[in-house]
């Protein structure tokens, strides 16, 4: 397993950006895919993006898709998801997350973070 941890979130208005990183510790971040997932109060975890071993394919939520980008740098062992555009429907908890390969499904998914809160105020 890897050791994650998650910054960036915080408080921004409908319509404004943040970036959200995620580093992990160790030797073998690249040889884990990544995902980030969001969970909203009241509801499940859902999944948000996710991109593959080298960074070469991504996946995304039809939710985000055109708004969120994800992206990796092997070389610093972090993974980021930058958010434009955002909607108050956005706000949540957001969790990156190591798996083998990239999955929409959380069960699949070995490693967590510890969570950053995002809020879209309206």
């Amino acid at each position: 397993q890897v050791q994650l941890v998650e910054s960036g979130g915080g408080l921004v208005q409908a319509g404004g950006s943040l970036r959200l990183s995620c580093a992990a510790a160790g030797r073998t971040f690249r040889s884990y895919a990544m995902g980030w997932f969001r969970q909203a109060p009241g509801k499940e975890r859902e999944f948000v993006a996710g991109i593959t071993r080298s960074g070469g394919t991504t996946h995304y939520a039809d939710s985000v898709k055109g708004r969120f980008t994800i992206s990796r740098d092997n070389a610093k062992n972090t993974v980021y998801l930058q958010m434009n555009s955002l909607k108050p429907e956005d706000t949540a908890v957001y969790y990156c997350a190591a798996a083998e390969v990239v999955t929409y499904r959380s069960e699949d998914f070995g490693s967590w973070g510890q969570g950053t809160q995002v809020t879209v105020s309206s």
